[in-house]
């Protein structure tokens, strides 16, 4: 059986990282895009924080394309993703990351749209307290305006499933393990 990857897109605090946690029940792997920036910030010996992370995820795009984090992300999953039946792909943040990745997964690859309303994800953001969140309203939104630039909305708009995370935890991580379940057919 080949390796099904699973993608997930959405704004931040929208629930995205809760799917990956729902679906480790599955023993499935799951690959965090951000890490790619946190470690390049933690390279050059900077905070990581939003401004910083920001910038280099700004940086990475300016000078090697917007789907540039997902070229890097490709040799991850394909490790990570040996014995396993699938890998989670956490923080899709455009369209052209997706087109990156159904070039190399091809029908393998499905993506996972999680949507919250602007208030349900800034009360979670301004209580989860991560480093690289965007604390106040005004940067919340910049945050959010930034993503959409690098195509967050188109690929949000083109994904294969969507789960609308308004309610609680446990609903959320019902919804993902039947889609999971639906789609590879693996049971925990």
């Amino acid at each position: 059986m080949a390796l099904e990857v699973i993608g997930v897109v959405g704004l931040h605090g929208s629930g995205k990282t809760e799917v990956a946690k729902a679906l480790a029940e599955f023993d499935v792997t799951s690959v965090r895009m951000g890490d790619i920036v946190w470690e390049e910030v933690k390279r050059r010996g900077q905070e990581v924080n939003e401004s910083t992370v920001a910038a280099v995820a700004n940086e990475f795009r300016k000078r090697e394309g917007l789907g540039v984090i997902a070229k890097r992300c490709v040799p991850l999953i394909e490790s990570r993703g040996k014995g396993k039946q699938a890998v989670v792909v956490d923080g899709i943040r455009g369209i052209a990351e997706v087109d990156e990745f159904r070039r190399s997964f091809g029908d393998s690859f499905h993506l996972l749209s999680v949507w919250a309303s602007e208030n349900t994800r800034y009360s979670r953001v301004a209580s989860r307290g991560r480093v690289d969140d965007a604390m106040e309203l005004k940067s919340f939104r910049e945050k959010d305006r930034r993503e959409l630039r690098w195509g967050l909305g188109e690929a949000f708009t083109l994904a294969d499933f969507i789960i609308v995370n308004e309610g609680t935890l446990d609903e959320l991580r019902n919804r993902a393990v039947k889609l999971f379940e639906n789609l590879v057919g693996g049971k925990a």
